[in-house]
């Protein structure tokens, strides 16, 4: 017989045993989706790259049909087999099968099973083998464990990064170890960096098998991220009619390196998207509303710097032609055309027309066509502009779905577990029953920012508007934050130690001081501020103060009354034992009301007092009076408008402008007392005449969309006034130069700050004990937070200042000024308030400089200024 014919006989008869059964004995093999196959055919899974791990070698395995009829079966052995690591057991209780089980096969338990070792992901590959006894079948999964990680290491960056690195990626011991895995890592690695401007940071990793555990490896992180990459040039084309210039300042936080420190010019991606928008922006403010942004790239200009190139298709440029308006019954169509202010012939700029109709929002206070429907009512006030186009010009109809007003509908507080709800509701301006109204809670937010309570965060509500009712809910979530401020401080002024201990409790209850369960640890929650301090430094000073301020008195109406007495006391004693000689003493009161004025807007304030002081002196050498009793009765009063976001920490909009006067009676003018003749300084200042006036404005500018770069501007002007020449008041005149501070109460003189300059070295004195009479000074400060956290604020800060101060009003010259620049910081905490710290220099010179610019000064400030 040849060879031919013996191998066609073997196959003959192979197939014939299969096909009766006997071949049932031999083992077979299946994929975990019920297909049998070949047990040498790889896996349709894909398999990481191991370092550790070899393939799992299995035979080869005949067939099992399974289109055959399936067959129950008893579980005989169950084993799972090429495991390094894991319990072979505890896989196999993972499976759902169990020895002495019956089961059909072909059949889809065994499909289950093998999915259920997939889905632990602790799988690279899994295979089952079956071998059948009669009734009985043993299974076999053969498994091949997926490489882990037991340690994720770093090389080449700081701890600070590795925190950030490990954050922003998860990276956990016991890890799975894969090539999809580690490229998911290094994207993520390479996004951080390019953020960062370390465009051309290298990353790359190591795998070491960890020669303790089996299977398992050590993957450290190799990255080294060479130089920051900045923006070196803006590079445009196809702008026919806008410069490169004028395009490249449309880039808001995308910036080309520049003289202005405070622009960032680092490259980052998502600025640049954003940026990209801002540029098509740009685009449609300047009438050219087709603009397109073909296409962009980045280009190394050197090492250290990139260049982008950008290509525009500009389109041509639109006016407006005609704007109608429909939809509008609440407004006539003259007073809404006056408040989008677009005539025909305007350039097309979409972008002002999106910020007059209030579809474009940059500001809560902003004007728009939307807020004014806002305040009468109408929450659901939908605002659009349909747009047709004519040759070159553009028809806007404006269409307006006023829709209901909404009514409030109840006004929910919670969060306050100090202050009492009656104190919250009453600075609360929209009530339930009232119309819905936007300014209304804006007022209200600043009225809550002011009582300083609360983190003003929180301050701002949540509107819940009940569309099928036309009702809307307005909830205050408040935090509240310790706002009491101890004084335990030590100071030095006038060349000596001053200790100062001092308490300001700012959410008294008078009501609650005789309450029984009221005090803990005072009677609280009426916002009413009590304030005592004590300073001394032994023999030489010594001053007491306390103050008290009802903010709503009567509890009906906003009118505060604030009481204040205080008393000081000077002497020759310098040391410790001396006997004092001479002395300059002080005691006075104050006492005011003050109101919240509805008119003009709801911004303005005013206050009126009187204030009562007697100075005694006994041969004081530093006023003009040297020996006896002055007294000073004046009345005061200011006007003034403020609608500062935060007042107290952290003001990012509005303004603050007062004008304030305090006047005595004019005695010269109905005493009888020849004041041009000889009269001992006793008897002409027996009683101080004067009228003092003072300005002080501050507005506050956003410079950044997230409203944290701010700009504060501040003009101050003083002038003390007289009656009669001969009567000039010895008193309350000003001094400046240096911080602002005394380093203790000095009363008689007011002190103005000028950073840069020593203490009072500004101040022109003509005779021994005479001040300045008129002052001017104009501020420009950058701020920028550090820290923003409910109760605690620090704020970095540059500022340029100038100022002067004249002992008469003709000397006066409004800008012939001192100049400084500097740097400071400022710590806000709610037991201390708000602590400062600058560094000043100040460019010009003084009398004490001798002929040179005064230089550099440190200055320590306490307390909001105002």
């Amino acid at each position: 017989m040849s060879f031919s014919r013996l191998a066609l006989l073997f196959a003959v008869s192979t197939y014939l045993l299969v096909q009766t059964g006997y071949a049932q004995e031999q083992p077979v093999t299946a994929d975990s989706a019920g297909n049998d196959q070949q047990s040498e055919i790889a896996s349709d899974r894909p398999e990481p790259d191991s370092p550790v791990i070899e393939p799992v070698d299995t035979t080869s395995y005949p067939r099992l049909d399974y289109n055959a009829e399936p067959r129950l079966y008893i579980i005989g052995e169950l084993k799972a087999t090429g495991l390094t690591t894991m319990d072979p057991k505890a896989v196999v209780v993972t499976t759902g099968l169990l020895s002495g089980d019956s089961i059909f096969i072909p059949g889809d338990r065994l499909t289950a099973a093998s999915k259920k070792l997939w889905d632990q992901r602790h799988f690279s590959d899994v295979r089952v083998v079956t071998n059948f006894r009669e009734d009985t079948v043993d299974i076999n999964f053969i498994l091949k464990q997926r490489v882990r990680v037991s340690r994720w290491q770093f090389s080449g960056i700081k701890s600070s990064e590795i925190k950030d690195i490990n954050e922003k990626l998860k990276l956990r011991r016991n890890s799975e170890y894969s090539e999809y895995n580690m490229a998911n890592a290094l994207r993520q690695i390479r996004n951080y960096y390019d953020n960062k401007a370390f465009r051309h940071a290298t990353i790359d990793y190591m795998v070491d098998p960890d020669t303790l555990v089996p299977n398992n490896v050590n993957v450290t992180l190799v990255i080294d991220r060479k130089d920051k990459v900045k923006i070196k040039k803006f590079t445009f084309e196809g702008n026919e009619n806008i410069s490169d210039k004028r395009l490249a300042s449309s880039f808001k936080k995308t910036n080309k390196t520049s003289i202005n420190f405070l622009k960032s010019f680092k490259y980052k991606e998502e600025n640049f998207e954003e940026d990209r928008q801002n540029l098509l922006s740009y685009y449609r403010s300047q009438g050219y509303r087709d603009a397109e942004l073909l296409e962009d790239s980045l280009y190394d200009v050197n090492a250290k710097r990139i260049g982008i190139w950008m290509k525009v298709k500009e389109g041509r440029k639109y006016y407006f032609r005609d704007i109608s308006w429909i939809g509008n019954s609440e407004f006539p169509t003259m007073s809404l055309n006056n408040m989008v202010q677009i005539r025909k012939g305007d350039t097309y700029d979409s972008e002002t027309l999106g910020l007059h109709l209030g579809n474009i929002q940059e500001g809560p206070n902003d004007p728009s066509i939307k807020n004014l429907y806002s305040n009468r009512g109408y929450l659901a006030i939908d605002v659009y502009p349909a747009e047709t186009v004519v040759g070159d010009s553009v028809d806007v109809q404006i269409r307006i779905i006023e829709g209901q007003k909404f009514t409030v509908r109840n006004v929910i507080i919670e969060g306050n577990t100090r202050t009492n709800d009656h104190v919250i509701r009453r600075e609360i301006r929209i009530r339930p029953g009232d119309l819905y109204n936007r300014d209304l809670l804006l007022r209200t937010y600043q009225r809550l920012a002011t009582m300083q309570q609360f983190d003003p965060a929180t301050s701002f509500p949540t509107v819940v508007p009940n569309m099928q009712q036309n009702l809307v809910d307005i909830k205050y979530s408040l935090t509240e934050v310790p706002n009491d401020q101890l004084e335990l401080s030590g100071g030095w002024g006038a060349g000596m130690f001053i200790a100062s201990v001092g308490v300001n409790f700012t959410n008294v209850s008078l009501r609650n001081f005789l309450k029984k369960g009221g005090w803990r640890p005072y009677p609280a929650g009426d916002n009413q501020t009590l304030g005592v301090k004590i300073q001394s430094n032994g023999s030489y000073y010594r001053a007491a103060s306390i103050s008290f301020t009802e903010p709503w008195l009567g509890g009906k109406k906003p009118n505060s009354l604030s009481v204040s007495l205080y008393t000081s006391r000077e002497t020759n004693a310098y040391y410790l034992g001396q006997k004092a000689t001479k002395h300059f003493g002080t005691i006075g009161g104050s006492v005011g009301i003050g109101k919240l004025l509805n008119w003009p807007d709801p911004y303005f304030n005013m206050y009126m007092g009187l204030q009562w002081q007697t100075y005694n002196l006994k041969d004081w050498d530093y006023f003009i009076v040297k020996n006896g009793a002055s007294n000073v009765f004046a009345l005061t009063f200011s006007f003034g408008r403020n609608s500062v976001d935060d007042p107290y920490q952290y003001s990012t909009s509005g303004s603050d402008l007062s004008l304030s006067v305090a006047a005595t009676p004019p005695y010269s003018l109905f005493d009888g007392l020849d004041y041009a003749g000889a009269l001992t300084n006793n008897e002409r200042y027996r009683w101080v005449e004067y009228h003092k006036w003072k300005l002080n404005a501050k507005w506050f500018f956003p410079l950044t969309d997230n409203r944290k770069l701010v700009l504060m501007a501040r003009a101050q002007f003083g002038y003390l006034g007289y009656y009669n020449k001969n009567k000039l008041s010895p008193f309350e005149g000003f001094q400046m130069g240096g911080d602002g501070l005394n380093g203790y109460s000095m009363y008689g003189v007011e002190t103005v700050g000028l950073r840069g300059y020593k203490n009072s070295e500004l101040t022109p004195y003509a005779d021994y004990g005479t001040y300045a009479s008129i002052f001017s000074k104009y501020t420009f400060e950058l701020r920028y937070p550090i820290v923003q956290q409910a109760g605690t604020m620090v704020y970095a800060l540059t500022f340029l200042e100038a100022g002067s101060a004249n002992l008469r009003l003709e000397d006066f010259k409004p800008f012939s000024l001192k100049r400084s620049a500097g740097v400071g910081l400022r710590l806000y905490l709610p037991v201390l308030g708000m602590i400062g710290v600058d560094w000043g220099y100040g460019f010009d010179q003084v009398n004490s400089s001798r002929g040179k610019a005064s230089g550099a000064n440190f200055h320590f400030t306490m307390g909001t200024q105002f």
